[in-house]
């Protein structure tokens, strides 16, 4: 199994509070009790070790809507490999990694007219900044476990976008899991997100997939 995937699964399942990995012989199950999102499996292995027989096994085996497929693996390639009663994101998304270092720089301080706020609760910690009115302008979070962190729900709204936000929280956030002993980062990034990543040192380790079963038929209704 790509170690990089298990520590990106650790975390993860520590910022969504959700169920603890289940190890399958072809990766994890995480249960995570949402509707939408009943539960994932996530395939171990990267880029060409990621082979067709195990995706169609592993797809065939869902039977319930709202449960959710991860591979390492370009959806280009794997969008043939699903059926209809699966949704696919068309755009890849991308596990990406950076190294954190104890004399990780502070953040820039902020513009007077707005609010920044740190706070750590239950193992992960969130970065909120707030626009002069109150309003969230940005957001994320990182979850530490041990030599690694997690970075997840990285987001600025739209109305305070490409105004340098969402690169203060990424920086926020590793100064933060660095101090808290870590010493590398992971996250899945979107392709928006993977240039912001990349111009802060990131660098991209695999592509993803990202699949979600309708539930038998449910692809001749979209």
């Amino acid at each position: 199994m790509n170690e990089t995937v298990r520590s990106w699964i650790d975390g993860w399942v520590i910022s969504r509070g959700a169920a603890r990995p289940i190890t399958e012989p072809w990766g994890w199950t995480i249960d995570v009790g949402q509707p939408q999102h009943v539960s994932r499996h996530v395939l171990g292995r990267t880029g060409e070790d990621v082979d067709e027989q195990t995706v169609r096994k592993v797809a065939e085996s869902v039977t319930g809507a709202g449960v959710w497929l991860k591979a390492f693996r370009d959806p280009a390639e794997t969008r043939a490999w699903l059926n209809a009663d699966w949704w696919i994101d068309p755009e890849p998304g991308y596990l990406m990694t950076t190294p954190l270092s104890p004399s990780e720089p502070a953040p820039a301080p902020l513009p007077d007219t707005h609010r920044l706020r740190l706070w750590t609760s239950a193992g992960v910690t969130r970065a909120m900044i707030t626009a002069p009115d109150g309003s969230l302008a940005a957001r994320g979070q990182i979850a530490v476990t041990g030599p690694t962190a997690v970075a997840d729900q990285i987001e600025t709204t739209p109305a305070h976008r490409r105004k340098g936000l969402a690169s203060l929280i990424m920086r926020t956030l590793q100064h933060t899991a660095a101090a808290q002993g870590a010493h590398t980062a992971i996250l899945a990034g979107t392709p928006a997100g993977r240039a912001l990543y990349e111009s802060l040192g990131w660098t991209t380790e695999a592509t993803l997939t990202s699949a979600k079963f309708l539930g038998s038929g449910g692809g001749a209704a979209q």
